[in-house]
């Protein structure tokens, strides 16, 4: 609020004055001129009388006279001070107008009506620095799943898009440089609602300047930062970031997994992509054979290590080894869009392709000249631009990578569904066999459908049913919470997934394992499935019924007509 009356008296300043001195000398004017009363006397105005004449007479109201007629001294004064009025109120209007359209202004009114509505924020909210491809995935995951977000970014243009955007919920967004500690604080860093800070801009700079700043002024904060460096990455970590992702890494990670358990691979996927993504089909990248990496920068980087992690030993194509650096093992210079290149690196005996340029149109010619001198490839493609998903699509590509999708879909899970980031991690340590079964039986009960993932807090908020019959010693199962509270004997589209009781995790609890005051439970299934037993949670006749059977009266007057029925049978 201060930056903004310091503006408009600093460009108002000027016209006031002037305003101010015209008004002055019109009023000590009139106090000065003699006139004649009706009959012939001298008299000299007051200067209230003056002042209020000259308040309407600038105005060009327009009162008459007053106390009496005036003379022509007093009416030339007038007439001149009343010219020079009324060219001061349009030069000071005009200098108005020119101040309420000027954008640094302009600016300062958004920011503090955003800062405003931060402060008197109700629920719970996260900051998303950077609405980027990243950045807006991740709202819509986020409202989505009903929670708050609060946006900022450098491009006024992104504001402008979110503000069109069709969200479960409002978010505020402001346009503003995430790096200044001012513009952090504004979006609500040091309010007492504020859960965590995601910075996802593509400059790791900007992001390592929102971590710090963020953990300097909110220590006990969760900060989630994207890096795609590692020595950005070791920098982080060093003050404590919470998670630090990196897009390249992790893909290297999800095709590690792929070529080692192909299920736990499409599990990973089915239940931490997006729901909006339709469910593909197992991949299952070869294990051994000729590998051909295009392109050596970041991503290429990583997966090159990968393979080699795998026994894999690939050639790399890269046509700027100079600035990228080259690999221990063998490599070719060139794009890879060329056959020359392509034939050179042994692309007629590849059994696999990695088409990780930075460039997806050089991406996508690689895969079509590919294809055309060996059909039977499997391609792993970089897809830098979302726009460019149907023609990655098209192209055929067995795996497509999209760092931004990548980042969102993690950052969803660690921020949406904890327990989903736990139960992955536990996962990992299970066999192919355990992860291949579990995906025939999620494909079995939703129909080869993308599941949704959903949490379960044991707590009067969350589940006031459930926590009230646990209070009063009642037993209440996992299989009791999977029953359809509308007809018992059927059981809801899900499976429990993991139950968590006081730290300690218990992966596919038996349905007849009890729950107990406090226990956290991730189940996924059929959205109305979750809706369902949300009913069960909150509702004593529903959960009365799936304990019991018995459908009880549950308002008065049936109370009272039911008794009336017992007492007529006895």
């Amino acid at each position: 609020m201060d930056n903004i009356f310091f503006l408009a008296f600093r460009r108002m300043r000027q016209p006031l004055l002037l305003l101010i001195l015209t008004h002055a000398l019109a009023t000590l004017g009139l106090t000065l001129i003699p006139g004649r009363d009706g009959a012939g006397n001298l008299w000299y105005m007051d200067f209230f009388h003056a002042f209020y004449f000259v308040s309407f007479m600038s105005t060009t109201i327009g009162f008459g006279e007053i106390p009496h007629e005036f003379t022509d001294g007093q009416r030339l004064w007038v007439t001149i001070s009343l010219y020079a009025s009324v060219v001061v109120w349009f030069y000071a209007i005009g200098k108005l107008l020119t101040l309420v359209q000027d954008r640094t202004f302009r600016q300062a009114l958004i920011e503090r009506k955003f800062t405003r509505r931060i402060q008197r924020q109700q629920q719970p909210f996260y900051i998303v620095c950077g609405y980027g491809e990243t950045g807006s995935a991740l709202v819509h995951s986020l409202t989505e799943r009903h929670h708050s977000v609060v946006t900022i970014d450098t491009s006024q243009e992104r504001i402008d898009a979110l503000e069109l955007e069709n969200l479960r919920l409002y978010v505020p967004a402001f346009c503003g440089d995430a790096r200044r500690p001012r513009h952090l604080v504004e979006a609500g860093l040091k309010h007492p609602l504020c859960k965590g800070v995601v910075a996802l801009t593509n400059d790791n700079k900007a992001n390592l300047k929102v971590a710090i700043t963020s953990k300097l002024l909110h220590p006990n904060i969760r900060v989630i930062c994207r890096a795609d460096s590692h020595d950005v990455e070791a920098n982080m970590r060093s003050f404590g970031t919470d998670y630090i992702i990196n897009p390249f890494d992790t893909f290297a990670l999800h095709l590690a997994t792929a070529l080692q358990a192909p299920g736990l691979y499409v599990l990973k996927e089915w239940l931490t992509g997006n729901r909006q993504r339709p469910v593909g089909e197992p991949v299952y990248p070869p294990k051994s054979g000729h590998w051909i990496v295009c392109g050596y920068g970041r991503f290429g980087r990583a997966v090159y290590h990968r393979l080699k992690d795998e026994g894999i030993n690939p050639v790399v194509v890269e046509a700027r080894p100079g600035l990228t650096g080259v690999p221990d093992g063998d490599y070719i210079e060139g794009r890879g869009t060329e056959a020359v290149t392509l034939e050179e690196a042994g692309i007629r005996k590849a059994v696999g392709l990695v088409a990780g340029t930075n460039d997806d149109s050089n991406n996508l010619s690689i895969i079509m000249t590919a294809r055309e001198l060996s059909s039977r490839l499997f391609v792993v493609a970089r897809q830098s631009n979302l726009d460019n998903e149907h023609v990655f699509d098209a192209v055929g590509a067995d795996i497509v990578m999209h760092p931004s999708s990548i980042i969102a879909d993690k950052i969803r899970v660690l921020l949406g569904t904890p327990l989903l980031h736990e139960f992955i991690g536990l996962a990992n340590y299970e066999d192919e066999e355990w992860a291949g079964d579990l995906v025939k039986k999620i494909a079995l009960l939703l129909n080869a459908q993308r599941p949704e993932v959903w949490e379960l807090n044991i707590d009067p908020d969350s589940a006031l049913a459930v926590s009230s019959a646990l209070s009063r010693g009642q037993v209440v199962q996992v299989g009791d919470l999977v029953r359809d509270p509308g007809e018992r004997e059927r059981e809801l589209h899900c499976i429990p997934l993991l139950i968590n009781r006081h730290g300690t995790s218990m992966m596919m609890p038996a349905f007849n394992t009890n729950i107990k005051p406090g226990d956290r439970l991730l189940f996924c299934g059929k959205p109305n499935a979750a809706d369902r037993m949300r009913w069960t949670l909150q509702n004593y006749h529903a959960l009365d019924y799936v304990l019991t059977g018995e459908t009880r009266p549950q308002g008065w007057i049936w109370k009272m007509l039911s008794g009336r029925s017992v007492n007529r049978a006895r």
